[in-house]
């Protein structure tokens, strides 16, 4: 990158920054969490001459890629840092209980609409799994601006989110040998990737058990020394996260979960520095992540394939929707509790673009069927968050305290 390219995407960051500045102001007013307005400023940008001079550059493309999965690990490291494993162990069944529910509902309407739309079986299986993930790094951080981690609906809804995050490695592997098979290509098979995970929670049960033991004798000398070493810990577990192709968002979250216990340890350093992280998250980092979402989304797509971009749309949020509402009968959830945990789950990201991304270039589906996939994907991105503010800031109270 020379001096003039450098000088442009500083400026670029500059105009990001401050336009998310300005609205994120205005929508603070009406009570909805600031962070939403970088998505916001990505859509507008996108249909402006700034989306040419962006994607004019590989550079500038791979800077704002790069920038935005830095946000996805410093947001679920933070927290990781807020979740407590006691309080979601007394929940596990019931997690497990929603997961199921949750998934397996989105799954078949999307098969049984793939197969009315006249495609095969298999086609019809691996978009129906496409229905069934979460992107939890969408929704979490407006959980934790709404001060709900260690609410019941921010247990049951990262609980969930991690779970669902095994369906998305488990659809990756599933496609990536579907297409092997059919290019001849090898990609790695089912024994390398169950062996990648078994080994990921094997040094993150060590880590969490042993670490706390170890450092003991080892404290960080100051709070420079504490960071240089979280770092350490989130972007070793982020990249062991994605080479055994769990994600960095689990490898995140586990990273956070780690160093709890040596936050809590040094008091004051610890607070402090996890006030730093939050800080950071949110105010840098957080932006970009949002920002390039926003960025990226392909609304046009409802435009091109409107009824079908819809009705896989609507395959996940009602099968989403349906499955966690059927907790309030079995008496493990209350009503308003169930809809703003259906919400939040609804939320799909990059599983669903990536799939739809190997399918096409190995043209197993037609550009339709990818267009569509695209656009459902892009639009819950852009809408789940803002609902899910909504529901929070008239039902929060209520739900937060029980009643």
């Amino acid at each position: 990158m020379n001096e003039i390219e450098l000088g442009e995407l500083l400026l670029s960051l500059s105009l990001v920054f401050a336009l998310t500045y300005t609205f994120g102001y205005l929508l603070s007013r009406f009570r909805i969490p600031s962070i939403l307005a970088a998505l916001f400023v990505g859509i507008v940008l996108s249909y402006t001459p700034f989306s040419a001079f962006i994607h004019s550059s590989t550079v500038f493309e791979n800077m704002f890629s790069f920038l935005s999965s830095l946000g996805v690990l410093f947001l679920l490291f933070y927290i990781g840092l807020q979740i407590e494993l006691d309080e979601m162990k007394k929940s596990s069944s019931d997690i497990v209980w929603l997961t199921v529910l949750n998934t397996i509902f989105p799954f078949i309407l999307g098969v049984v609409a793939m197969l009315l739309y006249g495609y095969g079986w298999a086609i019809a299986l691996v978009i129906g799994m496409t229905r069934m993930p979460t992107a939890e790094a969408v929704i979490v951080p407006i959980l934790d601006e709404f001060k709900m981690i260690k609410t019941r609906v921010g247990t049951f809804i990262i609980g969930a989110g991690v779970l669902d995050d095994i369906i998305e490695v488990i659809l990756v592997a599933i496609v990536s040998i579907w297409i092997g098979s059919r290019t001849g290509e090898s990609h790695g098979g089912v024994t390398g990737l169950l062996a990648g995970i078994f080994a990921f929670m094997l040094i993150s049960w060590i880590f969490y058990r042993w670490m706390p033991r170890i450092m003991q004798k080892w404290k960080p000398e100051n709070l420079s020394a504490l960071m240089i070493f979280s770092l350490v810990i989130l972007f070793g577990f982020g990249g062991f996260g994605e080479y055994v192709e769990l994600g960095m968002v689990v490898g995140a979250i586990v990273a956070g979960v780690i160093m709890r216990p040596l936050f809590e340890n040094e008091e004051q350093k610890g607070e402090l520095l996890s006030k730093t992280t939050q800080t950071l998250s949110y105010g840098f980092f957080g932006v970009l992540f949002f920002f390039w979402v926003g960025f990226n989304a392909d609304m046009e797509g409802f435009l091109q394939e409107p009824l079908l971009a819809i009705v896989l749309y609507l395959a996940g949020t009602f099968g989403k929707l349906f499955g966690v509402l059927l907790m309030v009968p079995m008496k493990k959830l209350r009503f308003k509790e169930a809809i703003i945990i259906g919400v939040g789950l609804d939320a799909r990201l990059t599983t669903e673009i990536i799939v739809a991304q190997l399918l096409f270039s190995a043209s197993i589906i037609d550009l339709k069927l990818f267009t569509a996939l695209v656009a459902a994907s892009s639009f819950t991105a852009i809408t789940v968050p803002l609902l899910f503010s909504l529901l929070i800031r008239f039902w929060g109270e209520e739900v937060y305290h029980g009643k």
